[in-house]
């Protein structure tokens, strides 16, 4: 299987992430979203391409809340793969599409040979109470979710919250409606960013005790700017910030590089940990910048912390596979 996936890295070959995820080795991605002109979508060219000589498994781009960032998911997920032939995942929400929109998108996806979709519900507009679907639309990812699997030979993938999703009153209702993802035909799950890997260990816990067997991706942002990580817990008090890492990251707050390097070894810390105790790869979200990164996977590859002895404490995120699966 490595060796097809190396191929598929170099030549375009299709390449379903579920099965890339059966592997012995961890699978690295990458996340961008679309930039809003097109001097932006050249910059974000240019940091893929310097990103592919790292080997990322694949890379993804967010959907975007306007129709012409829309429009550039759909053009780089395609140019990505085309172009760089990087495996290359579109994020698709439910905001502001009926399902004749979200139908459209999946034929042009499809055309264009992508095989991996994030399903998303999606953000409310921002001043709005609370997520309302368009007519005829989606309400739930499940609903997105169920309509691709459903419709479309799309490896399908769902997103989680270690910490627990903003609108659920409490982790157990958070679980279910994960379950729900992978019965309705989720093949993988990607965690919402965390900075303290114990949330994602006892997430994983919790979902296998309830029978949730997918892979589960931790997804991890490097915090390279002290503003990004004051949004972060702006956006969604439920994500933490360990004490002792806000103040430090706060007491370098006038000295932006060295915000970067403590950002950058913190998060090679976490994903060191993640890898050693059996987590299927690392989701990061670039934030569409390359340097930290690149610093970090490059460290992993020369570590290989996934071939220490896994912790016996730890639970294993990913179930063992049947050979020849």
């Amino acid at each position: 299987m490595e060796g097809k996936i190396s191929a598929a890295r170099t030549t375009g070959t299709p390449l379903k992430i579920s099965e890339a995820l059966r592997t012995s080795h961890p699978c690295f991605s990458f996340e961008f979203f679309p930039p809003r002109n097109d001097e932006g979508s050249a910059l974000l060219i240019e940091t893929v391409g310097r990103l592919k000589l790292l080997g990322p498994t694949f890379v993804s781009v967010t959907y975007g809340a306007g129709g012409s960032t829309r429009q550039r998911t759909v053009e780089l997920v395609s140019r990505f793969k085309a172009e760089f032939g990087i495996e290359a995942m579109a994020h698709l929400t439910c905001v502001g599409s009926s399902r004749a929109d979200l139908r459209t998108v999946l034929d042009r996806l499809q055309s264009a040979g992508i095989e991996n979709i994030m399903a998303l519900r999606g953000d409310a507009p921002k001043g709005a109470a609370e997520f309302v679907p368009a007519a005829d639309g989606l309400a739930h990812a499940t609903d997105l979710i169920d309509l691709i699997t459903t419709n479309y030979p799309f490896d399908v993938g769902g997103a989680c919250y270690p910490e627990g999703h903003p609108e659920s009153p409490d982790l157990a209702h958070d679980l279910e409606w994960v379950a729900r993802k992978v019965e309705l035909g989720a093949k993988f799950l990607v965690t919402q960013a965390f900075f303290d890997n114990i949330h994602y260990f006892a997430f994983v816990e919790r979902a296998r005790a309830r029978g949730v067997g997918v892979p589960i991706i931790p997804g991890i942002m490097p915090i390279t700017d002290l503003r990004v990580m004051r949004r972060i817990m702006e956006l969604d008090p439920r994500t933490t910030v360990p004490e002792a890492l806000k103040s430090e990251i706060e007491r370098r707050a006038e000295n932006p590089e060295a915000v970067v390097e403590l950002g950058v070894a913190y998060a090679t810390l976490q994903c060191e940990e993640l890898l050693r105790c059996g987590a299927p790869g690392i989701h990061f979200y670039t934030l569409n910048r390359s340097p930290a990164t690149s610093a970090i996977l490059s460290a992993l590859r020369v570590t290989q912390p996934w071939l220490s002895a896994r912790l016996p404490s730890a639970p294993n995120p990913v179930p063992a596979q049947p050979a020849g699966d």
